[in-house]
C-alpha cells in the first residue's frame, strides 16, 4: 500500500493521541476500510470518467493509479472536483473484478480507494493488495489459508 497521489499525500498516521491514549487512525485507512465493507455490501464500484476517458494521476512513486469509489456520492463529489464534464459511473463488483482489475494489472496501474478532499488524496493498492482485500471483505477462502 502506498499513502498519496500526485497531488501530494492526504493521510494523517496513525498512532496515540497524545492525552486519552485512543489510537488514531488515519483518514485514508477509515476510508479504504469503509471502501471494501461498501462494496462487499453493493457489490457495486464506482468510477468517474467524461466523453474521452478517465483521469489517471501519477502516484508519487511515478505510477498512474486509477482511482475508484465505494458510492455514488464519493464519485460524485470527486467528478465535480475534476470539472463540469465529468461524472459518476457504476460497475457492477463481478465486472471490476474480472475485467477491470486484471486490466489495471497488465498496464502496471495502481488502484486508488476512495479519495477524497480538494486534491483528491487517499491510498493506492497494487491490483493484487486489492483482490486480497475484496476476498477477506467477501469472506471468501483466498486458497492460502489452509496450506495442503
Amino acid at each position: 500500500m502506498t499513502p498519496g497521489t500526485g497531488a501530494g499525500v492526504g493521510r494523517r498516521d496513525a498512532g496515540r493521541h497524545p492525552r486519552s491514549g485512543r489510537i488514531l487512525v488515519s483518514t485514508s485507512g477509515a476510508r479504504t476500510a469503509a471502501f471494501f465493507r461498501e462494496i462487499a455490501r453493493t457489490h457495486t464500484v464506482w468510477w468517474v470518467r467524461d466523453g474521452d476517458g478517465s483521469p489517471t494521476p501519477v502516484s508519487r512513486s511515478g505510477q498512474p493509479a486509477f482511482p475508484y469509489w465505494s458510492s455514488e456520492t464519493r464519485a460524485q463529489r470527486a467528478a465535480q472536483l475534476w470539472g463540469p464534464r465529468f461524472r459518476a459511473v457504476s460497475m457492477p463488483l463481478d465486472h471490476w473484478r474480472s475485467a477491470a482489475l486484471p486490466d489495471l494489472a497488465k498496464d502496471d496501474f495502481r488502484v486508488g480507494i476512495n479519495w477524497s478532499g480538494q486534491r483528491l488524496t487517499g491510498w493506492h493498492f497494487t491490483v493484487d493488495e486489492v483482490v486480497n482485500r475484496l476476498v477477506h471483505a467477501l469472506g471468501e477462502s483466498s486458497g492460502t489459508d489452509h496450506p495442503a
